[in-house]
């Protein structure tokens, strides 16, 4: 019996994300970005969140999704990892549900060509919805974190 937990549900063009509440800091409106050189492309730079400096990260640009427009509803999801907090942009952020860890499964090798290693599962939520449940240390993986870490000092 799996237990029920909270997740914020995101957008990356038509496909739905999730990440545990419990991960989440807080969702931001897009603020101006401070670049930062020689980091990835998907590293967008950094921004002064209530005096804290975090890194930003395109997560289109990480899954190799194509680039589009900031919008009205593109929002900066701040997330920790690893006793570090990390800004997502995303298309959308609307929604939070209780999902049952028993509805997610292991992803399949390739999901809307973002490779497995990024995902956690994908969760059944009814016949027509998938969620798409995120890996977080994946998605940053050791060396990235590493230069996150140097952008921030």
């Amino acid at each position: 019996m799996g237990e029920d937990i909270k997740v914020i549900v995101f957008k990356l063009g038509d496909e739905e994300y999730g990440i545990e509440v419990d991960k989440v800091q807080t969702i931001e409106r897009m603020v101006p970005i401070t670049r930062v050189p020689k980091t990835f492309t998907f590293v967008k730079g950094v921004i002064n969140l209530r005096g804290v400096v975090i890194p930003i990260i395109d997560l289109r640009g990480r899954f190799s999704l194509p680039l589009i427009e900031n919008t009205e509803s593109t929002r900066i999801i701040i997330v920790a990892v690893n006793d570090m907090e990390v800004g997502f942009i995303v298309d959308s952020a609307n929604d939070v549900i209780d999902l049952n860890t028993d509805k997610i499964e292991n992803p399949p090798e390739v999901v809307g060509g973002i490779k497995a290693k990024y995902l956690q599962g994908v969760a059944k939520i009814n016949e027509e919805r998938l969620l798409i449940m995120l890996n977080l240390s994946e998605v940053l993986n050791k060396n990235e974190i590493i230069q996150l870490e140097s952008i921030e000092e």
